[in-house]
């Protein structure tokens, strides 16, 4: 068995480069059978593999693992789950699914977001404390010709990040708590107060909408309010899992081997 690790373009892991291809090659060194880590760029000339493992998020990209899995290839994130997360595609399947998220109006600020995309530079998502600042990141976003975008209400507490695999493997961490981040964004927030919330109910939820996309390999943030109350901010494909690497990709491969085992195909619910 032929399987092909796809390298995340640059572009796409701003700030993020070494650990994204870190969690990769702990996969890929785990694997059994033959594993080539390959750039997403270079994708079409591994026509010949029987399994693909992709962070790839080009077009061109998806579109390639696309024609394979329609010729039975196995693909983990499948295409059409990556492109379900595409922020504004998101953004809908949270709201119509009632999945715990900010309100859009708040009274502490709103965030602008690119909804055509994952961020790709610190300008991609903007803190805005007033209406006036939001008018203005909207024409700033329109000048570079953003004009899919996201806006939510700012919410006051920790934030955390989440890490997951399949059903079973969940993990959260507080960026402030380690400074490690690729933005700087938690700074809006300050320092964690670590206040008390059902992990439980978190990792239920994130499962829920890592179902909904049908993705096996995920991450995402969350803000917990001084309540307890939890609302899912960011939700992505396949992170880095920089802070639970060597766990992360042991699950990982076990996601790998036991759907080669099942010949099992996987798709997003089209809500």
């Amino acid at each position: 068995m032929k399987i092909v690790a796809l390298q995340r373009d640059e572009r796409f892991s701003p700030n993020s480069v070494e650990n994204d291809l870190a969690i990769m090659t702990a996969v890929a060194e785990q694997l059994s059978g033959s594993v080539e880590i390959v750039p997403e760029r270079d994708a079409a000339r591994c026509g010949d593999a029987d399994v693909f493992i992709t962070m790839g998020r080009l077009p061109e990209t998806l579109r390639f693992l696309e024609e394979q899995s329609q010729v039975g290839k196995r693909v983990i994130n499948s295409s059409a789950s990556i492109k379900a997360c595409q922020r504004s595609i998101l953004h809908d399947i949270m709201r119509k699914n009632n999945i715990a998220m900010p309100p859009e109006d708040g009274e502490n600020g709103w965030w602008l977001k690119r909804g055509d995309a994952a961020a790709q530079s610190k300008d991609d998502v903007v803190f805005c404390r007033d209406a006036m600042a939001l008018d203005a990141a909207h024409k700033r976003f329109a000048e570079r010709g953003i004009t899919d975008v996201v806006v939510s209400a700012h919410v006051v507490g920790d934030v955390v990040k989440f890490y997951g695999v399949g059903g079973d493997f969940f993990r959260i961490f507080y960026p402030t708590d380690d400074g490690k981040t690729k933005f700087g964004d938690e700074s809006t927030n300050g320092a964690a107060h670590h206040y008390e919330f059902d992990h439980d109910a978190l990792h239920a939820e994130s499962v829920r909408l890592a179902q909904l996309v049908g993705i096996d390999v995920f991450g995402g943030d969350a803000i917990i309010d001084s309540n307890g109350k939890f609302y899912i901010i960011d939700f992505n494909d396949w992170p880095s899992f920089s802070r639970c690497r060597d766990e992360a990709a042991k699950e990982i491969v076990k996601i790998v081997e036991r759907k080669e085992e099942r010949g099992e195909k996987r798709e997003y619910r089209k809500l």
